[in-house]
């Protein structure tokens, strides 16, 4: 009962934040590694759990009529492809490289944070670019590789795309959401097939995680960039440390 709490507990946490600026794996994962969950059941579990929170984010989105159903459905079928070729991956190497690419990709994910400044920009064109290039159309199957494979970051990334889309930060913010839905979705798939998941575990968490997505919904228009910007940096500080000693 003790780990069901604080697995429903950090699924609040985790994805009350990376609704409003991206990272909530960054504090799932290494939080799963910190208390003993192998990292590949880790992953699963997260997969399930975020596709569950990211899903109800669809329904908000649909039912206040933010996006349409017909603009939404490209986005998850490309990244579903995305997340099913990152699971692959993510199944055919040792928990110890996966120790090692989490640092890695941690490191990355907070570089890539701290040198993008359209965090606290606000949008002054009049809409989204629509005629986007070949290569930022395929910018959400790379995510939903990544995210499929990995995932601490990719919510951040997917904001970071949309604003240079010219999306408004609360536009991308939930564009990301829809996303990752996709990317989790085909990175279940592949895990459910090779029996990375713990029921237990990701109930818990789908719980958490559902909760904390709608209240970061709610939260989302009201919450100043530089605030979120922060927030999210000070965090993969914190946690680059923690996997570094969980990787030694």
């Amino acid at each position: 009962m003790e780990v069901f709490l604080l697995l429903v507990g950090l699924g609040m946490v985790s994805s009350f934040i990376g609704t409003l600026a991206g990272g909530g794996g960054i504090i799932t994962l290494p939080a799963m590694m910190l208390i003993g969950i192998p990292i590949q059941y880790g992953i699963a579990t997260n997969k399930f759990s975020s596709g569950i929170a990211s899903f109800t984010s669809i329904l908000y989105i649909l039912k206040n009529k933010i996006f349409t159903l017909k603009a939404l459905i490209p986005v998850i079928v490309i990244s579903v492809v995305g997340g099913m070729v990152g699971a692959i991956a993510t199944t055919s190497v040792s928990e110890r490289f996966m120790n090692i690419a989490a640092l890695v990709l941690l490191v990355f994910a907070l570089f890539v944070t701290i040198r993008n400044k359209k965090w606290v920009e606000e949008l002054k064109d009049s809409g989204p670019n629509q005629s986007p290039s070949f290569l930022s159309k395929l910018t959400p199957f790379f995510i939903g590789i990544y995210d499929g494979g990995f995932g601490p970051g990719s919510a951040t990334f997917s904001i970071i795309h949309y604003m240079r889309e010219r999306y408004s930060y609360v536009q991308s913010a939930q564009l990301s959401r829809v996303l990752n839905f996709g990317s989790c979705v085909g990175a279940f798939i592949v895990f459910y097939q090779t029996g990375y998941i713990n029921w237990n575990y990701a109930i818990a968490l789908a719980i958490g995680s559902a909760l904390g997505t709608q209240l970061g919904l709610v939260a989302l228009p009201k919450v100043p960039l530089k605030i979120a910007r922060t927030l999210l940096i000070s965090i993969i500080f914190m946690l680059i440390g923690q996997v570094v000693v969980k990787t030694i």
